[in-house]
């Protein structure tokens, strides 16, 4: 269908942040400020104004260069909660007006042997927003159709967006750990995601220990209903049926899976990872202990968790920043100083 003149918006550019040069964010400005010329949505697509934006690591690691760049001057962000300023032809599903999130899987081919069977997450041609596409880092920004979700119309924005991603991947990585029910769990870092899949844990009735370097992270695992609370190395006060690794250490692998009980499974949530030490057979992997890594999502995995944390009463712990300094969150959250999840909200 048409897009309606008085859909778009008003103004013919809209602002945001864009990587030029990737580099690290404590010594460079690796995120620059850009203004873009608004885009007119194309079919199937969604044009929505950012009510809030979340920092996920992911972004940190696509502005520092530890993943290489897809497109020159990509504006990330991928925790995107907006309203539909206008709509491209064949569009059914939303209108403008109505609430709507786009998420780090923006598409996927729909034809290969893992999209067919359920494993979209796989798909060789998958697409990211932020990655492969401009994000939310931004104004404005366009979200295919068919991988956006239909959000809560009366929450915060800000609270909402971290469910986007970090819930999500979180989420996920909590069904590859095969934590079985009542079961103990270790979480190795404990930012945005560990921070929401802990209380699913908790929730399914299972006991959780958390094992990171942030005190403040520690005393927010404790009144979020952690057992424990302990550094990052520290030994887990018993063995463990699951563990997830969130911290982008490789370091921690051996740790961790030192920590497991027999048949126990360790399963690492990040899309990046500094290179895992060599392990000892009989320390690490002997009695049937498992290493699983986590790649992406699936969207089924997306209705599944947004239904579970409505369902359960999810709290998100959020730190705030106005979109005009999305460069200081991202050195905050590399520096270890956000509480939670790290959100852009308009000025």
């Amino acid at each position: 269908m048409a897009v309606p003149a008085s859909a778009a918006p008003a103004t013919e550019t809209y602002g945001g942040w864009a990587v030029e040069s990737p580099g690290p964010v404590s010594t460079g400005r690796p995120l620059v400020r850009v203004s873009r010329r608004v885009p007119v949505p194309g079919p199937g697509e969604l044009l929505l104004r950012v009510e809030a934006c979340g920092v996920c690591r992911t972004d940190l690691h696509l502005t520092e260069g530890d993943l290489t760049p897809h497109r020159p001057a990509s504006i990330p962000g991928h925790e995107i909660v907006g309203r539909v300023a206008a709509v491209g032809e064949g569009v059914t599903r939303f209108r403008t007006g109505d609430r709507a999130g786009g998420a780090w899987l923006r598409g996927t081919c729909g034809t290969c042997r893992y999209c067919r069977a359920g494993q979209e997450n796989l798909c060789p041609r998958s697409l990211y927003t932020g990655w492969d596409a401009d994000g939310g880092f931004a104004e404005l920004a366009l979200v295919p159709e068919a991988f956006a979700y239909r959000l809560p119309e009366n929450q915060d924005a800000a609270l909402l967006a971290p469910l986007l991603c970090a819930g999500i991947i979180g989420y996920r990585s909590l069904r590859r750990s095969a934590l079985p029910r009542g079961g103990r769990l270790g979480l190795y870092g404990f930012g945005a995601s560990a921070h929401l899949a802990a209380q699913v844990a908790l929730a399914e009735g299972a006991t959780v220990h958390v094992l990171t370097r942030s005190a403040s992270a520690r005393d927010l695992a404790m009144e979020l209903g952690a057992s424990s609370a302990g550094d990052a190395r520290d030994r887990p006060p018993e063995p463990l049926d699951s563990a997830i690794l969130f911290a982008p250490v490789g370091d921690l692998v051996p740790v961790a899976l030192e920590a497991l009980d027999r048949s126990g499974t360790l399963a690492i949530a990040g899309i990046h990872l500094s290179d895992i030490p060599v392990l000892n057979y009989q320390r690490h992997l002997f009695q049937e202990r498992n290493l699983r890594s986590v790649t992406s999502n699936t969207r089924q995995d997306g209705y599944d968790f947004l239904a579970l944390a409505e369902r359960i009463g999810i709290r998100v712990t959020v730190s705030r920043y106005p979109l005009s300094q999305a460069d200081r969150a991202l050195t905050d959250l590399a520096a270890d100083r956000v509480n939670g999840a790290a959100v852009l909200v308009p000025d």
